[in-house]
């Protein structure tokens, strides 16, 4: 059989349980067979997995697929974080506390720990929430 033809999949080794961070150890690959077709897409590659994090849980010997795994929080629900306005050439920079946790890219709600206005800001790669004016 031709190789482009045999199409892998990834597999837990173990049971992986939600809110677990997988590492490469955690998955090996196994050969999709052929059958009924899904419209579940799961991962092809162990590299869409290392560093994610479960959201249930994924067993042994079945293909993972995509929509079970999240990125890892950068800012978690309660933790004091830098909510930064840029517009034009000015910089505005407070400190509040994060209500809901998030990955990069995520936006979440905020509290200004000095006013206690609630606001929405985008969760950015260096763990500060960037805040759009309005």
């Amino acid at each position: 059989m031709p190789a482009a033809a045999e199409e892998l999949g990834v597999t837990p080794t173990h049971v992986i349980y939600p809110g677990e961070t997988i590492n490469a150890e955690s998955l090996q690959m196994a050969r999709v067979r052929k059958g009924k077709p899904t419209t579940t897409e799961f991962a092809h590659r162990t590299e869409e997995l290392v560093g994610k994090v479960a959201k249930r849980t994924l067993l042994p010997g079945r293909f993972v697929p995509l929509a079970a795994v999240r990125d890892a929080f950068l800012v978690n629900q309660g933790a004091s974080v830098q909510a930064i306005l840029v517009q034009g050439g000015m910089t505005i920079s407070a400190t509040a506390i994060v209500l809901e946790s998030g990955s990069a890219g995520d936006v979440v709600k905020v509290r200004n720990m000095d006013s206690g206005a609630v606001f929405s800001g985008t969760v950015m790669a260096d763990g500060t929430i960037r805040v759009g004016a309005t």
